[in-house]
């Protein structure tokens, strides 16, 4: 375009300028400078190597879970995680929702969870971390990038974890990982990669479950009551590759093809139920034979683009897909007997009784036609339209294979419209099929897959760009899906529908030279409606009122001293379906310090945190009346080299 872009098409360059800064700085040989409220371009979620801040995660966006809903993305593309990829393979994170998703074809409801690639670059280089904290971690991480020649780089990293919780169990975890960058031909670009990590020792965190309505006495901090015997061993693979090819003026090519898997060895539930407010309980642990949890996925998509003066069009048809097969149940129940909230189980581990297993197998396709254009001065507009082919196998043992399916036409449309040259209005509406997850561990039908479903939501809002990169966004969302959760029996099913309408807001950026903050803030009015009795009107987990603003300070007489704090605030969250039983609202302070130095010649950073600094006593939501303790205040310290 000949001139200067104004605002909407600006800002959305800089948020996509924003996800690419985060990638590189988290580049072998460049992991020192991460800092995740500096590099975040909202407040809606950005997660910067091991740092992560902002109103939502992969797994609560506007009420639900992008990652249960299958909304991920890996480099742009459609992809199907089993197991998230750990930083040596994706170094940032960024949740898109509102005005953000213009950009990124064919967005869904619950918004888009977009994983950034740490690939190696033309130069050399390597990153050390080592990470301690008073739970009793120690943690080792190194990444290198390796050019090889012109067009061939090679990334190695590494990770050796052994992690003490805020609860007293403790995982082990070794990772090897390989991420290169081909450059064949001009014009053409190969990313592949494979991680495999491996859990020799993981302690399964105990689950409370109380007696009736009500929430548990205080939960014991740092200190695990499970039996010595119970210890998960398993193995984590991602592996894939994403290339991009110039075909010629105005086409381009981007193809993903990923594989991910978990394999348990055995795995534990650990339960303690029945809790009366003195601390009693029974307590039960669940055993499972060897499970597999594994997805293919990718996506193939083709793009033409083109000008018309000051607007510019691309056109996309992209074709997406999967295969997932999970082997899971036999499990066996074994009741370890009366129990007290402090007293660890010393029974012996039992022999062995399972059950045979269900196969389930889900494969889908997805063929999907988008148009994007952008109008200098005027706006941008994203329409598409998706056609998708569900099916479901389920293979129950001694039964004869139960198969569903579905086929729905999906579409989305959205657009901004500037106002002036600093304030944009935005909006969309979106439709979906999503996954709708697995039944939790105290269900009586856990682990067992859910239906996928059909879903819908509405947004709009306001971006007013105040002055330089410091930007505000307030606006509206109305999500609607089907309600899960557990009825009389226990049993993880649809008892109805649910929506979700709120209000959601972030102010980001500089505020001096000095001075960045991220500052965001969520109001949501959840309704459910069901036919079932003892279903209260509000969904478990729901919770009002969310406020986090976070800031990073470098005082001028300090050089290379940077300073930062954190505050969350979250009002009572629904505990039961019955909506009888509330966790207090809670709110949480982090402050912490960075020191960026020369050590022998490399740059390093320093990096000290105290969380939960007022040590907050609370819980944590683990399903319909199922908790977990919040972890007490804890201090971690690391240091990253560059060399």
């Amino acid at each position: 375009m000949i001139r200067a872009l104004t605002f909407v098409t600006a800002s959305l360059i800089a948020v996509a300028a924003n996800a690419q800064d985060a990638q590189l700085v988290t580049a072998a040989g460049n992991r020192a400078g991460e800092n995740a409220v500096r590099q975040a371009g909202d407040a809606f979620g950005t997660v910067i190597g091991r740092e992560e801040i902002g109103l939502y995660s992969d797994s609560y966006v506007r009420g639900f879970s992008p990652r249960v809903a299958g909304n991920v993305r890996i480099a742009g593309l459609y992809f199907d995680p089993v197991f998230f990829p750990s930083d040596r393979i994706s170094g940032s994170t960024v949740i898109r929702v509102g005005p953000t998703v213009l950009g990124s074809p064919f967005p869904s409801p619950t918004g888009i969870v977009d994983l950034g690639l740490r690939v190696p670059g033309d130069k050399a280089g390597a990153s050390v971390l080592a990470n301690i904290d008073t739970w009793g971690s120690r943690i080792i991480e190194a990444d290198v990038a390796l050019p090889i020649s012109d067009g061939f780089s090679l990334g190695v990293g590494g990770q050796i974890a052994h992690e003490h919780m805020g609860d007293g169990t403790r995982d082990y975890y070794y990772e090897a990982a390989l991420i290169a960058r081909l450059r064949p031909a001009p014009g053409i670009e190969l990313v592949p990669f494979i991680s495999l990590a491996y859990t020799p020792f993981h302690e399964a965190a105990t689950i409370y479950v109380p007696t009736g309505e009500a929430l548990p006495p205080r939960l014991p901090r740092n200190f695990w009551n499970g039996p010595s015997w119970q210890r998960t061993r398993e193995t984590e693979l991602n592996a894939g590759g994403v290339l991009t090819a110039d075909l010629g003026p105005g086409w381009a090519l981007k193809a993903g093809l990923f594989r991910s898997s978990v394999a348990y060895f055995e795995d534990f539930t650990n339960l303690l139920t029945d809790v009366q407010p003195d601390g009693s309980g029974r307590a039960l642990v669940i055993i499972d034979p060897p499970l597999l949890f594994a997805s293919t996925s990718g996506e193939v998509r083709l793009t033409r683009s083109w000008t018309s003066g000051e607007r510019a069009h691309q056109f996309h048809l992209a074709v997406r897909g999967r295969d997932a097969r999970r082997r899971f149940g036999g499990a066996q129940q074994v009741d370890l007997g009366p129990a007290t909230l402090t007293t660890a189980q010393g029974a012996p581990q039992p022999v062995a009784a399972f059950t045979d297993q269900e196969r389930d197998r889900f494969r889908q396709w997805t063929l999907a036609a988008g148009y994007e254009g952008r109008w200098d001065g005027v706006g941008e507009i994203s329409l598409g339209v998706q056609h998708s082919d569900y099916r479901k196998r389920i293979g129950l043992p001694g039964v004869a294979p139960v198969a569903t399916s579905t086929r729905p036409l999906l579409f989305n449309a959205n657009a901004a419209v500037v106002i002036s040259p600093r304030l944009a209005a935005y909006g969309g509406y979106v439709t979906g099929l999503e996954e709708s997850g697995v039944a939790p561990e105290q269900a009586a039908n856990r682990n067992e897959a859910l239906p996928a479903i059909r879903t819908r939501q509405f947004d709009a809002g306001l971006r007013w760009n105040v002055a330089g990169d410091l930007r505000l966004v307030v606006g509206l969302f109305d999500v609607s899906k089907p309600y899960f959760n557990l009825d009389a029996a226990r049993v993880f099913r649809q008892l109805g529908d649910v929506r979700n309408r709120g209000l959601e807001a972030s102010f980001s950026g500089p505020v001096t030279p000095r001075l960045t903050v991220v500052a965001g803030a969520v109001l949501l009015s959840p309704r459910v409606t069901a036919d079932v009795p003892g279903v209260g009107r509000r969904p478990v987990g729901a919770v009002a009122q969310t406020y986090t603003i976070s800031g990073d300070w470098r005082p001028p007489w300090l050089p290379g001293v940077s300073l930062d704090a954190s505050v969350s605030h979250e009002s009572s969250t629904t505990a039961a379906v019955s909506n009888l039983v509330a966790i207090p609202a809670q709110t949480f302070v982090d402050i912490g310090g960075r020191y960026r130095f020369k050590l022998a010649g490399s740059a390093a950073t320093l990096r000290v945190q105290v969380e939960n600094l007022l040590d907050q006593q609370g819980y944590e939501l683990f399903g319909a009346g199922a908790y977990r303790p919040v972890w007490g205040r804890a201090a971690n310290a690391y240091i990253t080299i560059d060399l």
